[in-house]
């Protein structure tokens, strides 16, 4: 009586199991769909930035990858300094001011749909510039 009892959880184990993993291969394929439609799916977004003196603006433009993309660079631009771009999926839309006027007053934006999605002033705009997460990964 308790081999047939233990062939009986068993077979119940190995067939739970079954479709535990059937199940997570379809959780797995979904997952990959949509990573691979963030990937491909482009959004647009504007930088801004404010201050005097600024040497140097760098910025995330489109170009390279998703996961790894290229700075594009502009040397001793006019402020207020705006510039629209077309990012790819996953790419983090970023803008980093570089002054070495410590009254700078800079300020950067980035901003998607109308709506600011990343601002950073002063000290914080020096240090890192305003990165933010792409409006595709986040939702």
């Amino acid at each position: 009586m308790k081999r047939s009892i233990r062939t009986t959880v068993a077979v119940l184990a190995a067939t739970s199991l079954a479709f535990g993993l059937g199940a997570c291969s379809a959780a797995a394929d979904k997952a990959a769909d949509q990573v691979d439609k963030a990937v491909n799916e482009t959004y647009e977004v504007t930088y801004e930035v404010t201050g005097k003196n600024i040497e140097s603006i760098e910025f995330h433009g489109g170009s390279g990858s998703a996961m790894e993309p290229k700075l594009e660079k502009e040397t001793k631009p006019a402020t207020p300094w705006t510039k629209t771009v077309t990012l790819k999926g996953v790419m983090p839309p970023a803008v980093m001011p570089l002054s070495l006027d410590p009254a700078a007053d800079l300020t950067c934006k980035v901003i998607h749909k109308g709506k600011v999605i990343k601002e950073a002033k002063g000290e914080q705009a020096m240090a890192g510039g305003c990165v933010a997460v792409s409006p595709i990964a986040g939702g």
